[in-house]
């Protein structure tokens, strides 16, 4: 299996002298292609630092973030974003779907602000195994949460992203649609050959992942 993401030494830090906050001491982490990794830990652990960090969201007091072997933190601010838009995929709590337009039309909208032409044929397969053919012509307001988030997985899948990042993809759900929601993610993940990497504070929903490191007071461990 070839490396898709490796960080080294990464750190980041709020404050100074008495106040300093360690969100994140000395992280070392390696994630193989194709693997779904859970990054598990409490409220204020640092994991949606972490997490923001590893996309390019949030930028290092130090360290480095390698995807594909290139030091995401060596591109200026523009490239950075097109590097985000074209190779990384997130699926937010919140869902961020645009509420103006319909459900089609934000599963595609990365791909067209990215000037690229859409896959129809991969990007209707994807609606299919998500089981939102129907809903196609719905805004995001007239969907159930579960719905909506499900359409927020497919326009991180639709784009073909390198590796995709989860911030509390359930969060906002009841328990069964959460279990719903998590059980099509790994199939869509196994189905696409993706790299998911999963940020989540319910151990249970971490269980379904291919490994689950544990982030405490800044500090990332693999559980054994």
């Amino acid at each position: 299996m070839d490396k898709i993401l490796r960080t080294k030494d990464l750190c980041k830090y709020y404050g100074s002298g008495e106040n300093e906050v360690r969100a994140v001491q000395n992280a070392n982490i390696e994630i193989q292609r194709g693997e779904f990794v859970a990054i598990v830990g409490k409220s204020g652990s640092g994991k949606s630092t972490l997490l923001h960090m590893l996309g390019g969201l949030d930028t290092p007091t130090s360290g480095k973030v390698f995807i594909r072997g290139k030091d995401i933190f060596s591109y200026k601010d523009d490239a950075l974003a097109v590097f985000r838009r074209r190779k990384i995929g997130f699926i937010f709590q919140s869902f961020n779907l645009v509420s103006s337009i319909n459900v089609w039309e934000n599963i595609v909208l990365p791909i067209g602000l990215d000037g690229r032409k859409v896959d129809e044929e991969f990007a209707m397969d994807i609606v299919k195994t998500l089981g939102l053919e129907k809903k196609l012509h719905n805004l995001p307001n007239t969907l159930s949460g579960g719905q909506q988030q499900r359409v927020a997985i497919a326009r991180a899948l639709a784009s073909k992203p390198d590796i995709l990042f989860a911030d509390e993809p359930t969060g906002n759900l009841d328990s069964r649609t959460s279990d719903e929601v998590m059980g099509l993610l790994r199939m869509s993940v196994e189905k696409y050959g993706q790299t998911l990497v999963m940020i989540t504070h319910d151990e249970d929903i971490a269980q379904i992942a291919d490994r689950i490191l544990v982030i405490e007071d800044g500090k990332v461990e693999e559980l054994r």
